[in-house]
């Protein structure tokens, strides 16, 4: 298939490109490796060992290890190791032996060596994840102390810390309520979430009384939290409608009372003042007393 002169003319165009790139490289001295990634997972509190992948060591090579994240933190740097890297942490050729790792250690770690070559410096990277795994703290647990029968009630359990992320199991009384549910065996109707924690009863009843905690695990270990009492209380309805037909029975003998005390006029105004009030007696003392003596003088 024949080509036009200008399709011969941009090839070469691109090939003469291409030949001056790789001029500039050699002429600046500097070649990249691949990088490569690797990962590593150890428990907390334990030792962890970061892998640069290079090859062996020599008196020219220059070696830096560096925490990745928001920002660039160095770890080792002048042949020296940074921060708090210095006291619990040494190099083995071109890695790193960290030694009681914390959950903080945890990120993106990169090694980068620079050594001169025939193209002339010559730079290697290669970048390590650690992943430190966490057991549970003691989790958070929600127990209501006091509910009344046939309410909707959640008991929840939560950790903040474990990694991986727990799961959660809630006890009654010693005994493992995920069991029950799975054979149906217990009388209440309940569901339990052991991703979120959370216990929920659709009904309670009395039969649900008793003693809850909650137990959260993951690969590396478990904690429970202490066992708190809730109590079930049967809602009396016999016993307040008993109430409310006394307390309606006490009004209507009171109201009926006070009529009765209205019609035979006991709170009338006008005799409650003249048994009460001497004084009106003695004014109509004196005008009797007045006419008598006026009918005398005539």
């Amino acid at each position: 298939m024949a080509r036009s002169p200008q399709g011969l003319l941009m090839l070469l165009m691109l090939l003469h490109y291409l030949m001056v790139a790789l001029e500039y490289h050699k002429a600046n001295g500097f070649s990249a490796s691949k990088d490569h990634h690797q990962e590593v997972t150890v428990i907390e509190y334990q030792e962890a060992i970061l892998v640069c992948k290079t090859p062996k060591k020599t008196s020219s090579s220059r070696l830096e290890w560096k925490k990745l994240g928001q920002g660039v933190s160095l770890v080792y740097y002048q042949q020296a190791l940074q921060g708090d890297f210095k006291d619990r942490a040494e190099m083995i050729d071109f890695n790193i032996l960290i030694k009681n790792v914390t959950r903080n250690d945890a990120g993106k770690y990169r090694c980068e060596v620079s050594a001169p070559s025939e193209q002339g410096q010559n730079l290697q990277e290669d970048t390590v994840t650690l992943d430190v795994l966490v057991a549970p703290a003691v989790p958070s647990c929600e127990v209501p102390t006091s509910v009344l029968s046939g309410s909707v009630v959640e008991l929840r359990c939560q950790d903040k810390e474990g990694n991986p992320a727990p799961e959660y199991i809630w006890f009654k009384d010693g005994t493992s309520l995920l069991g029950n549910q799975k054979l149906g065996k217990h009388n209440s109707s309940y569901s339990m979430n052991t991703k979120s924690g959370v216990l929920q009863f659709n009904m309670i009843s009395k039969m649900d009384s008793g003693e809850y905690y909650c137990e959260a695990h993951n690969s590396v270990g478990y904690r429970r939290c202490p066992g708190k009492r809730m109590q079930v209380d049967v809602l009396n309805i016999s016993g307040i409608i008993a109430a409310v037909v006394v307390v309606t029975f006490v009004i209507s003998v009171c109201g009926l009372s006070i009529c009765y005390a209205q019609r035979k006029g006991y709170f009338s105004k006008e005799t409650s003042f003249q048994k009460g009030n001497p004084a009106s007696k003695a004014t109509s003392m004196s005008e009797n007393d007045f006419k008598h003596t006026k009918s005398f003088i005539i």
